[in-house]
């Protein structure tokens, strides 16, 4: 791919030029493009249009889902543990924030530079899932009577946390540059950087342990309300996921020279550190375990999450083979399953009101 031609507007903010063709797919490009970005039809890529229709479908709202039994339990001097309330308040701590910061890369970062419109298009409803998913967070903060400034407050104030926004925060410099652009291999490889980062670790890997945590309640018949919640965020942090991988895998095909064996090693490494900041927040949030889960166990499925999601994008594995030591989340992620989380194309889609908590 050629660097990004100056005539181009990549914004689609600029002038209108009048005599200008109709748009060719052969002009459409993920990053670089040649085309006008205003133009949608004709598709080129039809997985991110697709994926657009699946956000759409799956529209739910938290203020939907009761929460009267959670209110109760979290009330009652014996309904969870204090080992159990520490998890819980960590894990709402992390997600308050983490949904915004993800907001924040999508509108300000990955717009600016991905230069497809059907892609954009799904960049708009994704972005607009991470504000519903905010707003889950202030509901049951709301709902429970919870500090709220100690909750959204704690990716500044517990390290377990700071530590990953911290490390998240350093793919965003491009942020603070508005002079910054794609079309030179330097750059380019600065803006995958940055994709790998918030698709595949931050939306990929570092909500993992959150997720098994609160489903884990969930099946056991606790807070069961704030699990529903997260049924609905798993489901489409699925897509987002996937969008990512799809996105990062595109822009490899078209730009083969980036990926080069040097990068490779360094986003590699990227992914162990992330894996090890992961296992730490772990620790922090289940220092004596709960229930049938604890800190060593989510450690070799954050290994096995890592080395799946090298896989997707063509990475060799970074741990040793390690085997999913929860069964009962893989049922959640078969395929033969009407709804398909996280670990491949969500196969159905339905609103939230209609979706089954088992």
């Amino acid at each position: 791919m050629t660097a990004l031609e100056p005539s181009v507007d990549a914004t689609g903010l600029g002038q209108i030029d009048r005599s200008g063709g109709r748009v060719s797919v052969d002009d459409k490009a993920m990053i670089n493009c040649r085309a006008d970005v205003n133009q949608l039809l004709p598709l080129k890529y039809n997985w991110a249009w697709d994926k657009y229709l699946a956000g759409c479908n799956n529209h739910w709202m938290p203020t939907e889902v009761s929460m009267q039994a959670d209110i109760a339990l979290w009330k009652s001097p014996t309904g969870l543990t204090e080992d159990e309330r520490r998890a819980i308040k960590r894990n709402l701590g992390f997600f308050a924030t983490s949904e915004s910061l993800v907001a924040n890369n999508i509108v300000l970062a990955v717009y600016r530079h991905l230069t497809n419109p059907e892609c954009r298009q799904y960049l708009l409803r994704q972005a607009f899932e991470e504000a519903v998913h905010t707003h889950t967070f202030q509901y049951i903060c709301e709902s429970l009577g919870l500090d709220e400034g100690e909750l959204f407050n704690m990716y500044r104030e517990v390290p377990s946390i700071t530590d990953k926004a911290a490390w998240a925060l350093q793919y965003t410099q491009n942020l603070e540059d508005p002079e910054f652009s794609t079309g030179t291999p330097e750059k380019d490889q600065a803006f995958l950087r940055d994709l790998v980062a918030f698709y595949v670790v931050f939306e990929g890997m570092w909500f993992y342990t959150g997720f098994a945590q609160i489903l884990s309640l969930g099946r056991r018949n606790k807070m069961v309300g704030i699990a529903e919640q997260y049924q609905y965020i798993l489901r489409d942090e699925s897509i987002h996921l996937n969008f990512g991988i799809d996105a990062i895998n595109q822009i490899k095909i078209e730009n083969p020279h980036l990926w080069t064996e040097a990068f490779q090693a360094e986003i590699r490494t990227m992914l162990r550190e992330a894996c090890e900041l992961e296992v730490a927040y772990g620790r922090d949030t289940m220092p004596n375990g709960l229930l049938g889960l604890n800190s060593e166990l989510c450690e070799q499925y954050m290994h096995f999450i890592t080395n799946r999601r090298c896989a997707q994008i063509g990475l060799t594995p970074v741990f040793p083979e390690a085997e999913n030591p929860f069964p009962w989340m893989s049922e959640m992620m078969d395929l033969k399953k009407e709804k398909n989380f996280f670990e491949t194309r969500v196969i159905e889609y339905q609103t939230g009101g209609a979706l089954d908590w088992d």
